[in-house]
């Protein structure tokens, strides 16, 4: 199965990308940066720091692929919601990213296709980059595609989870500290984990993308 989502997903996929586009361009002073960093065939893992619920489309803008987004299992369960995130070819796991939601981003990598994970399995609560769920290792160490990182900056400004509604900082006027900016990072060696205890994996990506994180919070409209 190609790394695309079937012909209403894509209709979905297309649409959300050009409306978001508009919406964060002209809303949030979106910048970004790196887009040629995501290889264009083949299977890669996209990590990115968690700020808000915009974070996967504001991903999704910033890559030149369909990408897969990993959903909590539960959701799949939604008559509604179910149909729509498969036809977007998202991949269900669990909160502790348990060992069937890890064979199921195996076999997404199998067959090549790009996958964005938050691997601090929440929004983060500060505005940093939170320490990451252990349980990633465990899929980190398996992967033997590229790991693409993304930092995403002005989000927690912009809607963060203690905020009820968004805070624009529309491009006409002066910024304010809600403009946004991604940045994605040159891929790391598809080996680089391999091998390594968690302890270790843990500590390497969080400071990866603590260091993307502070790109992308240079490249906002200040």
């Amino acid at each position: 199965m190609p790394d695309r989502p079937n012909l209403a997903g894509r209709l979905l996929y297309d649409f959300t990308f050009w409306s978001s586009f508009t919406f964060f361009t002209f809303g949030f002073s979106l910048r970004r940066e790196g887009w040629g960093n995501v290889p264009r065939t083949g299977p890669v893992l996209l990590v990115s720091n968690h700020q808000s619920m915009f974070d996967p489309v504001l991903v999704g803008l910033s890559s030149r692929r369909y990408l897969s987004y990993l959903a909590r299992s539960n959701l799949f369960a939604q008559p509604g919601l179910a149909p729509l995130i498969r036809g977007l070819n998202a991949i269900p796991i669990d909160r502790n990213m348990g060992k069937d939601g890890i064979q199921a981003v195996l076999d997404a990598f199998g067959r090549g296709w790009a996958v964005l994970m938050f691997p601090e399995g929440e929004r983060t609560h500060t505005g940093a980059v939170q320490p990451l769920k252990a349980g990633v290792s465990l899929l980190i160490r398996r992967v033997t595609c590229p790991i693409v990182p993304v930092g995403i900056a002005g989000c927690f400004a912009a809607w963060s989870r203690s905020m009820r509604w968004p805070q624009p900082s529309p491009l006409l006027l002066p910024p304010g500290p809600s403009t946004i900016a991604v940045s994605v990072g040159e891929p790391l060696p598809a080996g680089r984990y391999k091998g390594r205890d968690r302890e270790w994996i843990v500590e390497d990506l969080h400071r990866v993308l603590v260091e993307r994180h502070a790109a992308a919070e240079r490249l906002r409209r200040k």
